[in-house]
């Protein structure tokens, strides 16, 4: 299987190449504008210099089985459109885009062409957020919280809110009636978001503040007297009178703790048995995003 890797920053680096790199039967395409990166990546990976591509017009010249996309947000549109129309199942780092209406018409072109398009949501493959969801959710909360960074809030909310947000979706019980977004801006930068979901007999809360003071996230469910919680997608501690904990494994990998290995796999799995994946779940979380930027917006104007 060709698969193509568009993209070589962090966070290809340290978790989609090491699981592309060993899985039997990829055989793995690098592809970036930045040469000095593309050498260095595929010399510590032993690709063969036909396996090491400058433009996305030579990649898609290899008759790729499948693609990943690891570029800046902002050229995802492109990217992308090229990849589906190409007929080449294709992953992509959240967001789609920026903007809700490029993310509509990617899902539309996939859906027109029959084309696998996949997002990576990875904590809904994540062991201990898994684990979530089968523990009793009359109350989730989930803080992903960060030090000294208040940024705009559209690229805020879609660039790393949107883990939240979908994880939120991922876990509540049952449909959705009531949505709530509280906020604190300044000088147009978001300091802090606060969504709430609720519906009959749960409620979900979705906290990310940029000035927490510590960088972390923390999930907790619970329910019929019941808790479970999750540090840092490492360490579930379940609480049901005396407290147990289980902790993430010494050797366990950071992409499979986060949930990017099993994501891989699943995507890659779905392409060799000829199964077309539909991003149409994952355009709802970016319409739901798209709201929670507007009011923030609405608020910060009024």
């Amino acid at each position: 299987m060709k698969v193509g890797c568009i993209g070589l920053g962090d966070i290809a680096q340290k978790t989609y190449l090491p699981v592309l790199a060993t899985r039997p039967g990829v055989e793995l395409h690098l592809q970036t504008r930045t040469p000095a990166t593309l050498t260095r990546v595929a010399d510590g990976l032993h690709l063969p210099p036909g396996q090491r591509h400058a433009d996305l017009d030579a990649l898609l010249a290899q008759d790729l089985d499948a693609a990943f996309v690891h570029a800046p947000t902002q050229v995802h549109p492109d990217i992308v459109t090229r990849l589906l129309e190409a007929g080449v199942p294709t992953y992509v780092d959240k967001p789609l885009a920026y903007e809700l209406a490029d993310s509509a018409r990617l899902v539309a072109l996939a859906e027109g062409r029959g084309t696998s398009l996949a997002v990576g949501f990875n904590r809904r493959f994540a062991p201990g957020y898994a684990q979530c969801a089968d523990h009793p959710r009359e109350l989730i909360l989930l803080q992903k919280n960060r030090i000294g960074l208040p940024e705009e809030p559209r690229t805020m909310i879609l660039d790393d809110f949107i883990h939240v947000v979908d994880t939120l979706r991922f876990l509540v019980p049952g449909p959705v009636d009531d949505v709530t977004v509280r906020a604190r801006t300044e000088d147009g930068l978001l300091h802090h978001v606060v969504l709430q979901l609720a519906g009959e007999g749960f409620t979900a809360l979705g906290v990310m503040n940029r000035l927490s003071g510590s960088a972390e996230e923390i999930l907790e469910v619970s329910g019929q007297d019941t808790k479970r919680q999750v540090v840092n997608l490492a360490e579930v501690i379940d609480h049901k009178g005396r407290p147990t904990v289980r902790r993430r494994g010494d050797w366990v990998p950071v992409a499979r703790q986060r949930g990017i290995e099993q994501a891989v796999l699943a995507f890659l799995d779905a392409v060799g048995e000829g199964r077309t994946l539909s991003a149409r779940d994952a355009l709802t979380t970016h319409e739901l995003c798209e709201r929670v930027v507007r009011e923030v917006q609405g608020r910060a104007a009024a």
